[in-house]
């Protein structure tokens, strides 16, 4: 009841602002923003970890790229960015995770952007750091991502916006502050009046209860010209040119609600309460246009209060303008699934209807479906690909990587925690805590020989890479990488050895690549051979090497770990024309090539 105790009085005294906004000032020359990391959750959804100079950190971005993105691979997209509310989370956003878009959009031919994270900020570009946050959002949005997606995620120019809540304000403010930006712009329940009577007051209880910001951090006292500069009212002449969709429900019970047993009310008050605000501040906007001469296509439900399904609804109903407006068309081509992939199509519900016609692509054809893609070749055959393990195979370059065409489902590990795919030329495996890898080659072979996931290595954890000094590979695993080189095969290194092993250097050290497997020593010694040498430890003694040449041959006419030194105490350090090495009971000096074994 409270957002409705403070909404009706706000609302009785909506009046036009006395004040017109201060211009927009150019922007310095910005430094360019930066991919970090990039984790492809299916074939056409990825999460790209951004570095924004501006805000100083890492901003998730996640994309559901445009139908035709696999069938025209050298075609670009509109790009359609997809605000949230004041509640944004930082693992994902609302319109995946509490609304349909990555189903809605999977058959439109245009590049989704979806920001994550940006509680109560309302994508602005706050004056001050607050609550941990140095929110710079209108900068990171118009000024730092797009020239990263023109570049990199094959976007145009040509650009749309639309949000809900907090994100359906910023949509509006955000293409007037940036004439140009976008083409359409789309307000869901959005408030459009920022500065009139009460509602800086509004804003400012909504933020501090939607995790504690402070609005005068964000705009400044409710007199600051901030304010004003980003009210959509005010800047609603800068709107010119753009097209406009606009919609709130009556805050009234409607078919997504349940009622409380007063009629008209639902049982979910606040979202009454904030959706009656949104009615009344979206009216004065769109009258404010009207007088303009500005169209706009306004949708006012007579019932619906503040929440998801409404705003399902609405990204729904409003597509057909945004495509128009994006230069693509609102529906699909017509398709149905090929002859060549239509027995995998049948055996595999979870795919949906089809969203492309087959196409070519190395070594056979494919066809696109809602939920993932249907590959078919000769020797192959036809077999489905979706999900995280899709995305892997996206992330590896699909039929074109190293992998090749799938020869079989995925299917669930016997472990009941991980899923497996295999393909031509190796496997994929995922789990929800390594994500989807591929295993292939040699490293495949001996994860293999030691049991695959059950076996010590357990899972991968990234993928295979090339050694960037030296002529090998390693791969990441849970219980320890696997290197391979040509001369020396593939053998795994963990625990205490590992970290002896990346202190000195991994394989651009004087121990080269690993040369055979870890093997157990008494005393519950453990011991790796290396091209250059070994390492060994036990719990007393620890982790050290042992150069193969002078020093090791002492040791080994002394009996090695099992003789009268014991085992390795230190690594071999520098002495005048030498080195020296400790051991438990004594050590070992090199000088001018000749050694010399020294008991306590």
């Amino acid at each position: 009841m409270l957002a409705t105790a403070l909404v009706l009085p706000l609302a009785a005294g909506i009046t036009t602002p006395l004040t017109a906004p201060v211009a927009a000032q150019p922007a310095a020359a910005l430094a360019e923003a930066t991919v970090q990391n990039v984790v492809w959750l299916s074939d056409r959804r990825v999460a790209l970890w951004v570095n924004s100079p501006s805000m100083g950190t890492q901003v998730q971005v996640q994309l559901l790229l445009a139908r035709d993105w696999n069938t025209r691979p050298d075609a670009r997209f509109p790009v359609l960015f997809m605000l949230d509310g004041l509640r944004a989370t930082e693992d994902e956003s609302g319109w995946t995770k509490d609304a349909g878009a990555a189903g809605f959009y999977a058959d439109k031919n245009v590049t989704v952007v979806l920001p994550v994270g940006g509680q109560s900020s309302f994508y602005s570009d706050w004056l001050q750091p607050n609550n941990g946050k140095n929110y710079k959002w209108e900068t990171f949005l118009t000024k730092e991502l797009p020239p990263l997606l023109e570049n990199q995620w094959r976007a145009t120019e040509v650009r749309g916006m639309a949000g809900l809540s907090m994100g359906g304000t910023a949509a509006m403010f955000l293409a007037g502050r940036n004439p140009g930006f976008v083409r359409y712009a789309a307000s869901y329940s959005g408030f459009l009046t920022t500065t009139t009577l009460g509602m800086p007051q509004a804003i400012e209880f909504a933020m501090r209860e939607a995790g504690g910001f402070d609005a005068a951090a964000m705009w400044g006292p409710p007199t600051s010209p901030e304010w004003e500069n980003h009210d959509p009212y005010v800047l609603a002449d800068r709107l010119k040119g753009t097209s406009i969709y606009v919609s709130s429900g009556s805050g009234a019970t409607g078919p997504f609600d349940q009622a409380s047993g007063i009629p008209g009310v639902s049982t979910n008050y606040a979202g009454m309460g904030l959706e009656i605000l949104s009615r009344l501040t979206s009216q004065n906007f769109v009258t404010k246009l009207a007088e303009l001469s500005i169209p706009a296509q306004v949708n006012y439900r007579p019932s619906g209060t503040h929440s998801w399904p409404y705003w399902d609804f609405e990204m729904r109903q409003s597509w057909t303008q945004a495509a128009v407006a994006l230069g693509v068309e609102s529906d699909k081509p017509a398709c149905a699934p090929a002859e060549t992939v239509g027995a995998a199509v049948s055996a595999n519900g979870w795919l949906g209807e089809c969203v492309t016609g087959e196409y070519q692509v190395a070594g056979g054809v494919a066809q696109d479906f809602q939920g993932g893609r249907v590959f078919y070749g000769p020797e192959s055959g036809a077999h489905a690909v979706g999900g995280m393990i899709g995305g892997g195979y996206q992330a590896a370059h699909g039929p074109a990587g190293p992998l090749g065409l799938p020869t079989g489902g995925e299917r669930a590990l016997p472990d009941g925690r991980g899923r497996f795919q295999p393909f031509q030329h190796g496997s994929l495996y995922w789990t929800p805590q390594t994500g989807a890898q591929v295993v292939r080659g040699a490293i495949l072979d001996e994860w293999g020989a030691q049991g695959f996931e059950r076996g010590p290595a357990g899972y991968p954890t990234a993928p295979e890479i090339k050694t960037p000094n030296k002529d090998g590979a390693v791969q990441a695993f849970e219980g320890g990488p696997f290197y391979y080189s040509a001369k020396t095969g593939v053998h795994r290194v963990h625990g205490l050895i590992l970290g002896k092993y990346a202190q000195l250097g991994y394989e651009n050290s004087w121990l080269g690549f690993p040369a055979a497997e870890e093997l157990p020593l008494k005393d519950l010694g453990r011991y790796s051979r290396f091209e250059g040498g070994n390492i060994y430890w036990s719990p007393l003694s620890g982790a050290w090497a042992v150069r193969n040449g002078p020093m090791m041959d002492a040791w080994q006419g002394v009996g090695f770990e099992n003789g009268k030194l014991g085992y390795p105490i230190s690594d071999e350090f520098a002495i005048p024309g030498g080195v020296r090495q400790n051991f438990q009971a004594g050590f070992i000096t090199v000088v001018n090539g000749k050694s010399e074994v020294h008991g306590l």
